[in-house]
């Protein structure tokens, strides 16, 4: 395991990383946000609130518009844990998943506390990120799952009855490692997922959503990267509901306009498999960004996690530029999403020069402690 050396990275290749990069994390929250509000309502809930065409722009939720839940705080926390996981490799302890789950204890202290605590200096610079203190509604797998210090992994997992999709809707960050081999991706991901979600389906299901993220980011079609996401989950076992759905959703973009009821039936009964089926349908047919969101949002099952999902396979595919502007510029937490988006990047493509062997920087360690 590891990243790519800064040495092999040209300029124009930072460059189009760190517009993947922003564009996966921009494109979760922005589906996040959008999806929020009607996150209880079914399509004709949905048309009784918003009329015939559903929702087709921000609207207020938790008291403002562009407001984020859970899903966009962990997925931050998420990519806090990786770069942690890369500082401190050079200390010689190197094990990704208990990284991470120190990343997801220290989000759910900000579920617990007020605010920032100024007595936990070595927590670095996320959690004193005020806005991330707000309680956006956690699911109860996940106040259970990083409830205590013991950490839930593949031979024991948390919530082992679990199948919800929060779980796959935190792991777009680990497809980001595109300095990684594939396999390895996807088993970091799915024993991140066993931390909350013990179910087959649901962890699978987050390996799989890295595998896409993963393909999407080194630069190949979305189609493509679902298929190789198919041919890294075959030898697991269980695979057989994830690879169903998915291949599901493949088979659904020749069945003529997507329509909510496509959605909605892809989705399912909202477990994690059937929210990935659904948001790879939707980035798959929608025109450009803002038509696969809305598709995302506007049918019968959770809106939020579809959406969130699917915004994270369209910012890796497309880069950030090709998210919608008006949006962006009413999303809640955008400037701290942008710096830990480009501080990921840094750290994967100049990792070295920050804390090698020529030398550290200290601000970077004190932003990502190697405690």
């Amino acid at each position: 395991m590891g990243a790519t050396a800064g040495a092999v990275w040209g300029r124009s290749e930072q460059q189009d990383f760190r517009s993947r990069v922003r564009g996966t994390l921009l494109g979760a929250a922005v589906g996040d946000a959008l999806g929020t509000p009607v996150d209880g309502l079914d399509i004709d809930g949905i048309r009784e609130a918003y009329g015939a065409e559903g929702v087709a722009d921000l609207s207020p939720a938790y008291g403002r518009r562009g407001a984020v839940t859970h899903l966009t705080q962990l997925t931050l926390f998420s990519v806090d844990g990786l770069v942690r996981a890369q500082v401190r490799r050079d200390t010689g302890a190197w094990h990704p998943p208990t990284d991470l789950h120190r990343a997801y204890l220290r989000w759910a202290a900000t579920q617990r506390d007020w605010g920032p605590d100024e007595r936990r200096k070595d927590d670095g610079w996320l959690a004193r990120e005020e806005w991330l203190y707000a309680r956006r509604d956690p699911t109860r797998a996940l106040l259970i799952g990083f409830g205590d210090e013991n950490m839930g992994t593949l031979e024991s997992p948390k919530n082992p009855g679990e199948a919800g999709p929060e779980a796959a809707a935190r792991s777009g960050p680990f497809g980001l490692l595109v300095g990684w081999e594939a396999q390895l991706v996807v088993q970091l991901a799915v024993e991140c997922a066993a931390q909350t979600h013990g179910h087959p389906t649901a962890y699978l299901s987050a390996g799989a959503y890295a595998a896409i993220v993963h393909g999407l980011a080194c630069g190949e079609s979305l189609d493509g990267a679902v298929q190789r996401a198919l041919a890294l989950l075959a030898p697991r076992v269980g695979h057989q509901p994830v690879s169903g759905a998915l291949q599901h959703a493949l088979g659904a973009v020749r069945q003529g306009m997507p329509t909510p009821a496509r959605v909605a039936e892809l989705a399912g009964d909202g477990t994690a498999e059937g929210l990935l089926a659904a948001a790879v349908y939707c980035a798959l047919v929608g025109e450009d960004v803002r038509h696969g969101l809305r598709l995302a949002v506007n049918q019968d099952g959770p809106s939020a996690a579809t959406s969130a999902l699917t915004g994270g396979l369209l910012g890796a595919l497309h880069g950030e530029t090709a998210l919608p502007p008006a949006w962006l510029a009413e999303l809640e937490g955008r400037p701290t999403i942008l710096e830990l988006a480009d501080d990921f990047a840094m750290e994967m493509t100049q990792g070295p020069a920050l804390h090698g062997p020529a030398g550290s920087s200290p601000a970077w360690l004190a932003r990502y402690p190697r405690g």
